[in-house]
């Protein structure tokens, strides 16, 4: 496993391979956008699509929080799909997996699951925690604050010739300041990430900074193609 490291201000944040950023100084791990309950509200809908990867979204949480022993586990929103999305089944296996972690948990209110609760745990509204704006949606931090939210699900296009990738990525726009995590969740897509922001991507258990923050370099292709091949 291979991470990318982005230091701010007296923070240092960590970029993880599953989709996730460490904290290091306050020990807080963050993840946006998990979106529980999509399989089955596709489902319902008449889309065919098996219910795994509910479980290995619920794993890797389980999996990072036993591997980084947080101080706190935020969540940026998007924790469920849709508010009737989560089956009485899987509310029960999340509301077990959240009492079983060894740590205090943050639920960030997202668009897909304002006024959701799971078990004892509810949505907050954004808030500011060391010098970092926590939110779902994009905002404009306090002066002096970097936001740090999901809602985008960005993905970096990486072209060569005919040949293209689409690779989840951390996006990062200084000028605002805000940070954009990519989604957590295994169903959740992805949209092209702000051009003008820099970039890494997540290729296998690696995360990798674009040259430049430029997702068209060509010279970048040769370095990761082993590693991004097999996330395809």
């Amino acid at each position: 496993m291979s991470i990318s490291n982005l230091q701010w201000n007296e923070h240092t944040l960590a970029f993880l391979p599953e989709k996730a950023v460490w904290v290091k100084q306050q020990r807080l791990l963050l993840i946006a956008d998990v979106h529980l309950g999509k399989a089955d509200h596709l489902q319902a809908h008449g889309i065919a699509i098996p219910s795994d990867d509910e479980r290995a979204n619920l794993e890797r949480i389980a999996q990072l929080c036993q591997r980084w022993q947080p101080a706190e586990l935020i969540v940026l929103g998007d924790l469920v799909h849709h508010p009737k999305a989560v089956s009485s089944e899987l509310e029960a296996r999340v509301v077990a997996l959240l009492e079983s972690l060894n740590c205090p948990i943050t639920w960030v209110e997202g668009n897909h699951d304002r006024r959701r609760r799971l078990g004892q745990l509810q949505g907050q509204q954004s808030q500011s925690r060391h010098g970092l704006w926590l939110s779902h949606e994009p905002e404009q931090p306090p002066e002096g604050q970097l936001n740090i939210c999901g809602h985008l699900h960005p993905v970096s296009i990486l072209r060569q010739a005919s040949d293209q990738m689409r690779l989840p990525c951390f996006s990062l726009v200084r000028s605002i300041p805000r940070l954009v995590l990519p989604a957590f969740g295994c169903l959740t897509g992805g949209f092209p990430a702000d051009r003008s922001s820099e970039q890494w991507v997540v290729a296998d258990e690696t995360v990798l900074p674009l040259p430049n923050g430029s997702p068209q370099r060509r010279g970048w292709r040769r370095r990761a193609s082993s590693k991004a091949n097999k996330a395809r």
